[in-house]
């Protein structure tokens, strides 16, 4: 067991404990104590005590040099010792760098949970008496660039995925000293688990056919093969990008935006008696039935010529809207449309509102890369949608 002897300065040890100032005698005793611990650990390594002459000396004092350490009680400043040769090194901050390490991962969540790099300096100040600059907690995230990086660029060829849902989002970014939108592509899935997954995601320029296309060619590299089924909005480039892309494999159109935009041709005044109507097509459970509720409203709309844009859409973008008809029924519920990715995009939109701006593409990548990363292993721990013991979405892998 190792000995310290060292002296207190009794006198400035009254006075803090008299004005109740605990938190300046706590760091005041973690300071005399580190310094002697490490000062001894110096004297072992010379195999000498201070002003002794002996011929089996290792080394030469050579001062000290200031250090900071963050404890529990806060931040404290040390003097380590070090030799001439400079071959000391004290155990101390080794046994202690967990502590270090615990502080900047809870920053770094700070930042990926929403909170501004600002408001982090401010807690830190707050909480361990330590001023840290924003700059510097920004910096913090530069950590998640390799972790970031693998998690999207991990193969995709060990699960089959027979549903995918894609979508695209807008952030802000600076580029060469101006602000300019910036398309993120997002793609999440059902894989032969029944189980939502995150398959990845891409920081590019405007939505188009070139930068989806360049999407799904990335996916396919790391080994996505075709699924039964792409769940999108209708955007003309992403459409004409999935035919290219995954040939053999249906889109099925989201039938809340699909109804979204029927609805907004419809008139605006009395859509009661419509909006009911149309609701029964996509409540149907058959391709059959659904063709059957459609040619029903057709039949009892065609003569009103308010309701001749509203038609003209429906037939145009039946077929697409009724894809997920041809899926087991189990299903229906989970592939009809893209509100599980637009849940997604609210998770990454709380934290991009704090940003408001990012830096550059690759910041925006990596931490809404961090978002995505803890929203999908929060949701690989829930339960399976289905737990059916027939259909398990894996017969055409199987094949």
């Amino acid at each position: 067991m190792t000995q310290i002897q060292f002296n207190l300065n009794m006198e400035k040890l009254k006075e803090s404990i008299l004005n109740s100032d605990m938190e300046s005698v706590m760091k005041s005793v973690a300071v005399l104590v580190l310094n002697e611990y490490m000062e001894k650990e110096r004297d072992d390594h010379l195999e000498v005590s201070p002003y002794e002459r002996s011929g089996e000396r290792k080394d030469y004092r050579n001062g000290y040099y200031d250090r900071g350490l963050l404890l529990q009680i806060g931040r404290v400043q040390l003097r380590v010792p070090r030799t001439r040769s400079g071959e000391f090194s004290t155990s101390l901050f080794e046994k202690y760098q967990r502590c270090d390490q615990a502080f900047t991962i809870a920053m770094l969540e700070m930042v990926v949970q929403g909170v501004s790099t600002r408001k982090v300096k401010n807690i830190v100040q707050e909480l361990c008496g330590t001023k840290v600059s924003k700059s510097f907690v920004s910096s913090l995230t530069e950590k998640l660039d390799p972790v970031a990086r693998k998690w999207a660029q991990r193969p995709l060829n060990t699960e089959y995925y027979p549903y995918v849902f894609v979508d695209a989002m807008y952030i802000k970014v600076r580029e060469h000293h101006k602000v300019v939108s910036k398309a993120v592509y997002i793609a999440t899935a059902i894989n032969s688990q029944n189980k939502r997954e995150v398959l990845g995601m891409k920081v590019d320029h405007e939505e188009s056919y070139e930068a989806w296309k360049a999407f799904f060619e990335d996916l396919k590299g790391r080994g996505l093969q075709s699924p039964k089924l792409i769940i999108s909005d209708a955007h003309a480039g992403l459409k004409k990008a999935i035919q290219k892309a995954f040939i053999g494999t249906a889109w099925q159109r989201c039938t809340v935006h699909f109804k979204k935009n029927l609805i907004h041709s419809m008139p605006k005044k009395n859509q009661e008696e419509f909006r009911r109507d149309l609701k029964s097509i996509f409540n149907a459970n058959t391709p059959e039935s659904a063709r059957e509720f459609k040619e029903k409203f057709i039949s009892k709309y065609q003569d009103n010529p308010k309701l001749d844009k509203t038609i003209q859409k429906l037939e145009e973008g039946f077929d697409d809207a009724i894809q997920y008809l041809s899926e087991p029924d189990p299903y229906h519920l989970y592939i009809h449309s893209t509100n599980s990715l637009e849940r997604v995009n609210q998770e990454v939109r709380k934290r991009e509102r704090v940003i408001r701006i990012f830096p550059n593409t690759q910041s925006a990548f990596r931490l809404l890369g961090a978002v995505l990363m803890g929203y999908a292993e929060e949701i690989s721990e829930r339960r399976p949608l289905i737990r059916a013991k027939g259909y398990t979405g894996s017969d055409k892998a199987a094949k």
